[in-house]
């Protein structure tokens, strides 16, 4: 599995410092079943996946397989899509609800 992690991602990371150890934890689980831990988003998030760490604590993630496949690439449109195999989890967003949606 190709694992890759967003700037903001590591910079939220960074600010939560008090949560790493749930926050990798997640990342463990969600890297070896990456469609059971994630809820499918919808709208304007379509092609992301979201998994709570915490109550209102979330990790924003996107399986390129599953987003190539519902054809949500075309929505989403990565710059670095080409590029990536199937198999790759992009990390995109951390913190807690309302900010983890408006960093993406």
């Amino acid at each position: 599995m190709n694992v890759l992690f967003s700037d903001a991602f590591v910079k939220s990371l960074r600010i939560h410092s008090a949560v790493k150890k749930e926050v990798q934890s997640k990342i463990d689980r969600i890297i070896e079943n990456p469609i059971a831990l994630g809820e499918p988003l919808k709208g304007n998030f379509r092609g992301y996946y979201s998994s709570p760490v915490k109550k209102n604590f979330l990790v924003i993630y996107l399986y390129c397989r599953v987003c190539r496949k519902k054809g949500d690439d075309s929505v989403v449109a990565c710059a670095d899509c080409p590029q990536c195999p199937d198999e790759t989890l992009k990390f995109v967003a951390l913190g807690p609800h309302d900010k983890a949606y408006k960093s993406r």
